[in-house]
């Protein structure tokens, strides 16, 4: 045996030297990915471990012997190589960027998923009953999504693989379909805030995409798979836990068909076309820690079957669809439904049909497969102040916390605070306008109590907020 063949040996047995057994140890977590075809190691097979954290696999490792051996190429011409037995532990291969990043590096399956039982799912009262500590009104729509994400996890975590996803009887085996969720609600009403808690409440990963960023493939702006791929990287590139995520893709009224156009039609209902595919359950190839494909990011395989799909959208207008929907009845007579009786209907979104969201713009295919439809109410001035007073985050008590900090207590008067929400309504913004209000009027006070440590308690009241007086304020003793 030659002393570059030993060399080979010893660069397979001892891939780290002393001082890298700490990384080594760090990445026996994540896969090893062949620095040529990017393939990881559960589908290109055991890789050939080089210095600087370079990963070859066999059939490359293979390609590229055969490719020297036919050119007739000699190793001993090439920069760096003057002699066939030098040491290639003393190569300089610790060029920087032939290391994949963090980011891209893909977990390794658990060899044994610890199993699930009943009580580990909480019941559709719980989730709800932890949703009201943080989320005001909406009462059907937390119901709905309770139940919602109860009976998937129900599906995902003791149902398996989706081969054996039946439940077996006397005489029947019924498979568990999927149930993706369609939230529709005015801007504001706390769409995207109810499945971020969601998500928080039930420790799973959380990817949100904007619909109005996709486009059919092969034009500019992110194709569908990269919504899966963003899932990916909340769960910390573990394909196994975010099979059992949750992607909530927003403003997906955005993706309508377009009712005149002369130009094709990208980012409308071709984007539906393609959406259909993950939100029924398929397998798709995405690439790690990036929104592109390209021959140098790896590659995962991820199944969307087991992940819950929710759509959300103002729909802007759908309400005008509604409206002449319900009117279109007889005028005339006893029995006539008048135009203007559902005018001034806070909850005119919940009459709303597939009907009326075919004639919006969605397609029945897409449609077919979000067959749970919520829809959110507007919220009112006694919501807007609730909203400031009760939820365990309120943005008054963010407020109270950081001038707490400084030893101060920060105080609301029920006056200012129906001021703001009455100022928030006239926005139209909902619970949005919330914040920007507050974040106007306590810039002077976050600004001035830090100046005299002698100041106890500041109390934000109504005239303050009117612009005819200033803020209680009282010192220590």
């Amino acid at each position: 045996m030659g002393e570059s063949d030993k060399n080979q040996d010893e660069i397979k047995e001892n891939p780290a030297g002393p001082e890298d057994k700490g990384q080594a140890r760090d990445d026996d977590q994540y896969e090893k990915v062949c620095y040529i075809c990017r393939r990881p190691e559960s589908k290109a097979g055991t890789m050939i471990s080089m210095p600087g954290g370079m990963n070859l696999c066999h059939d490359c490792m293979q390609k590229a012997f055969d490719t020297v051996t036919k050119s007739g190429m000699d190793l001993s011409k090439l920069p760096g190589m003057p002699y066939m037995n030098m040491n290639l532990n003393e190569m300089n291969l610790n060029q920087p960027g032939m290391e994949i990043p963090k980011k891209q590096k893909i977990r390794k399956k658990a060899d044994k998923q610890p199993a699930l039982s009943m009580k580990d799912i909480p019941a559709p009262h719980q989730i709800k009953a932890r949703l009201d500590e943080y989320v005001i009104g909406q009462e059907k729509a937390k119901k709905v999504v309770s139940v919602a994400v109860y009976n998937h996890y129900k599906r995902a975590f003791l149902g398996g693989k989706p081969e054996e996803e039946t439940v077996t009887g006397p005489d029947e085996e019924v498979t568990i379909e999927k149930s993706n969720i369609l939230m529709i609600g005015p801007t504001g009403s706390g769409k995207t805030y109810l499945v971020k808690t969601l998500a928080r409440l039930l420790d799973v990963p959380l990817a949100i995409a904007d619909a109005t960023s996709l486009t059919e493939a092969g034009y500019i702006g992110d194709d569908i798979e990269s919504v899966v791929s963003k899932l990916l990287a909340a769960a910390d590139n573990d394909v196994a836990r975010a099979e059992k995520g949750i992607i909530f893709i927003d403003e997906i009224d955005k993706i309508a068909k377009k009712k005149q156009t002369n130009t094709r039609d990208v980012s409308g209902e071709s984007v539906q076309q393609e959406l259909l595919k993950l939100l029924e359950g398929s397998t798709v190839e995405v690439p790690v820690g990036s929104n592109q494909k390209n021959a140098m990011t790896p590659m995962a395989t991820v199944n969307t079957d087991n992940i819950l799909f929710i759509c959300g959208g103002a729909f802007p207008d759908l309400e005008e669809i509604i409206k002449e929907r319900l009117t279109k009845k007889s005028s005339m007579g006893f029995g006539a439904v008048l135009r203007d009786t559902f005018d001034k209907d806070p909850n005119l979104l919940s009459y709303v049909t597939n009907e009326d969201l075919r004639t919006f713009g969605m397609i029945p295919e897409f449609l077919g497969r979000l067959p749970m439809t919520v829809t959110l109410q507007g919220l009112d001035r006694d919501m807007m102040v609730r909203i400031l007073r009760e939820p365990k985050n309120a943005i008054t008590k963010q407020y109270e916390k950081l001038l707490a900090m400084d030893e101060v207590r920060l105080v609301f008067e029920d006056d200012a605070l129906d001021w703001i929400a009455g100022e928030a309504i006239k926005r139209g913004t909902g619970a949005r306008a919330l914040r920007a209000i507050l974040e106007e009027f306590m810039l002077d006070i976050m600004y001035e109590i830090p100046k005299d440590s002698n100041i106890g308690s500041v109390v934000v009241t109504r005239p303050y907020l009117e612009k005819s007086g200033g803020p209680l304020i009282r010192m220590r003793g």
